[in-house]
């Protein structure tokens, strides 16, 4: 029998009738209306109102043209849902994000009951599946732009156990949307944080959900965040080295008024003294959850000066944008929350054409400035051969080799099977589609799990999936049993992590691997774990799709 809980800050009345899902049954009537949109503005950060907060004197000013390399987002709560619209609907422009307790891209899909019972509580399921195919849809018709772009992206995603408001299979959700195309993802799920930014600068404790909604859990979560999602970073600064410049939002608004999109007047940008003096710099387009905005009650520049990113802003020629929503006159959004549901009747509010996106839009491409050279860099996302691909199963010392039969049935086989045999699977890729005269940055594998058993990565403990290079072909190009232990070209070329579904992505291959890719003709990769699982453990990949290599250049 379940033990009784108590009652949530809100939930949804469930509608009667044959039609549970209809708006005149849920909502019923203007005034029943009213009070649901005020409690789902308030479920994201259920507390009084804020206490007035002392900013430092922003400097007025505009939005001027810096020479910036590359632009990420990051937020939480409804500024993580609007991290997330915006690196996924502009993947050209936005190369990572990183998102505190929130959801999957679009989780509402424009229904405030979605929104509340799906994507905070666990009431209704979010549907992944049919979120992931919404998502392709859009990128097929143009809506967004093209998802490839998300292969390879980093993304940091937090969830503390504390977090009642939006429930950790929630955060889960989002890390395995993101990983359905094939985004490098960290998941930090390993503290008791409630709803909140997770900053050494907080002056909240760690497990509570409260004003100012600034929670210290005793980690650096922002050295966390950028060290994904730029690579290693320098210490943090004083976080006075900089300018805080206050603009106006109305320049950037569609229609001229801020307030129309629920958007406040101000909004501002932490501006490094390397970046003001023509440094080559990264944009993070870092934004607040419900409540925590400028406009609100008082709050001021509590987020901006607690987020602990002007710190990292000093020594990482960083600059930070940070947009303010603004709570309306009217009880569509009394919180200031960031548009995630479709507030105000936008219904393009997580596509191209959002008037909140297009608005943070308007401000990124203000600090790129028209001087800003376009990128220089390209992309290619090569598919294996499947013709060439397969697995070869052999006794642990590599004796007794055939190449496996069940490729067609479960995919490519990986680690110890039932037979006591050793699997490792080979794939190829005709590498001389990379642009000729193009130099090679980096490239990565995806691989997707279709099935298996057991925990190959932990038998024995610290086991690795490695990827081997072979300029050429191991052997013959089709798999043949002696590509088992065929000598590579590069051994360890590349590492893929410990996955249990969804699709994973290697880390990078190596300098030496980039520079072994054949651009003549094939290159392929041998799959296989380094040591012989002690037991049955195993995992199959890629049985309805092939392994992909993504392959970046300038």
């Amino acid at each position: 029998m379940r033990s009784p809980r108590s009652t949530p800050p809100f939930r949804l009345p469930r509608p009667s009738g044959p039609d549970r899902s209809s708006r005149p049954a849920l909502f019923g009537g203007p005034r029943r209306l009213a009070a649901l949109l005020l409690c789902a503005a308030a479920a994201l950060f259920p507390t009084a109102p804020p206490a007035a907060a002392a900013a430092p004197p922003p400097v007025p000013g505009t939005l001027q043209g810096y020479d910036i390399g590359s632009v990420f987002s990051a937020g939480v709560s409804s500024g993580g849902y609007m991290a997330t619209q915006l690196h996924v609907a502009y993947s050209g422009t936005f190369e990572g994000s990183a998102a505190f307790a929130s959801g999957p891209y679009d989780c509402a899909r424009g229904q405030l009951a979605t929104a509340l019972n799906a994507c905070m509580d666990t009431i209704q399921n979010l549907q992944l599946a049919t979120l992931e195919q919404a998502t392709r849809d859009r990128s097929a018709q143009g809506q967004i732009d093209p998802v490839e772009n998300l292969a390879g992206d980093p993304v940091y995603v937090f969830s503390g156990s504390g977090d009642s408001t939006v429930k950790r299979p929630v955060a889960d959700a989002l890390a395995d949307h993101y990983g359905r195309f094939g985004a490098r993802v960290q998941y930090n799920r390993s503290t008791a944080a409630g709803h909140a930014w997770i900053t050494p600068l907080g002056p909240n404790s760690c497990t509570v959900t409260q004003t100012p909604f600034l929670n210290n859990c005793g980690i650096d979560a922002e050295g966390q965040l950028l060290g994904h999602l730029f690579g290693p970073v320098a210490a943090p600064g004083s976080g006075t080295g900089g300018s805080l410049i206050r603009f106006d939002q109305n320049t950037y608004a569609p229609g001229g008024s801020a307030a129309a999109l629920s958007m406040g007047a101000e909004g501002f940008a932490y501006v490094p003294a390397s970046c003001a003096q023509g440094s080559r710099c990264k944009l993070l387009v870092a934004l607040h959850g419900c409540k925590q905005g400028y406009a609100y009650q008082g709050f001021g520049t509590r987020f901006v000066e607690g987020a602990y990113l002007n710190e990292y802003a000093d020594t990482n020629d960083m600059i930070v944008l940070y947009p303010q929503a603004a709570p309306t006159t009217t009880l569509e959004n009394p919180n200031g929350c960031w548009n995630w549901w479709g507030y105000l009747g936008d219904t393009a509010y997580a596509r191209h054409g959002g008037k909140q996106i297009e608005a943070i839009m308007g401000m990124v491409r203000a600090l790129r400035g028209s001087g800003t050279p376009p990128p220089t860099s390209g992309r290619t996302v090569l598919s294996s051969t499947d013709a060439e691909d397969g697995y070869v199963k052999a006794a642990a010392d590599g004796s007794g080799a055939a190449v496996g039969t069940l490729e067609d049935l479960s995919g490519l086989a990986l680690g110890r099977g039932t037979d006591g045999k050793v699997n490792r699977s080979v794939v190829s890729f005709d590498t001389s589609k990379i642009p000729a005269g193009k130099e090679i940055t980096r490239a990565w594998l995806t691989v997707s799990r279709s099935s298996g058993s057991g925990d190959p990565w932990a038998s024995p403990t610290g086991n690795r999936l490695q990827a081997d290079l072979r300029t050429g072909c191991f052997g013959a190009c089709a798999v043949e049993p002696a590509d088992w232990s065929a000598a590579a070209t590069v051994a360890g070329a590349a590492r893929i992590d410990a996955f249990s579904s969804g699709s994973a992505v290697s880390t990078d291959l190596s300098a030496e691997a980039l520079v072994a890719l054949n651009r003549g003709g094939v290159t392929q990769f041998r799959l296989g774990f380094t040591t012989a699982p002690t037991g049955t453990a195993y995992l199959f990949v890629n049985r309805d799709a092939p392994v992909t290599l993504t392959v970046e250049y300038r």
